[in-house]
């Protein structure tokens, strides 16, 4: 497992974020991330309103805020997003949102 600090930039969905990812050396790059072992309800067809619910209850736990990624090397997701657990200070996000009702597990 891989742990860097990133800047949340934007949220899509309740498991799916784009983060300024700062790689060390003074080198950061964009990257999207899926948050690993977790499923929300999508944006998008009949789970809308509530994947409506859960992408706002994660943009304002995180968005714009300082985290740290904890990915796996070289691990993506089949639409080629890196999969990563995020932590606000000692607080797993992907934890957070299963223990809360709004995911649940999966394993990719």
């Amino acid at each position: 497992m891989y742990h860097y600090n990133a800047k949340i930039i934007a949220v899509y969905d309740g498991d799916t974020v784009t983060a300024l990812v700062d790689l060390g050396f003074l080198h950061t790059q964009e990257m999207k991330l899926r948050l690993y072992g977790i499923d929300t309800p999508e944006v998008r067809g009949v789970e809308r309103e509530r994947g409506l619910i859960v992408r706002d209850i994660l943009r304002d736990m995180i968005l714009d805020k300082d985290v740290q990624i904890r990915s796996f090397k070289d691990k993506q997701g089949k639409y080629g997003r890196y999969l990563a657990n995020i932590m606000l200070g000692d607080l797993d996000v992907n934890e957070w949102l299963v223990t809360n009702g709004h995911a649940e597990r999966y394993m990719i």
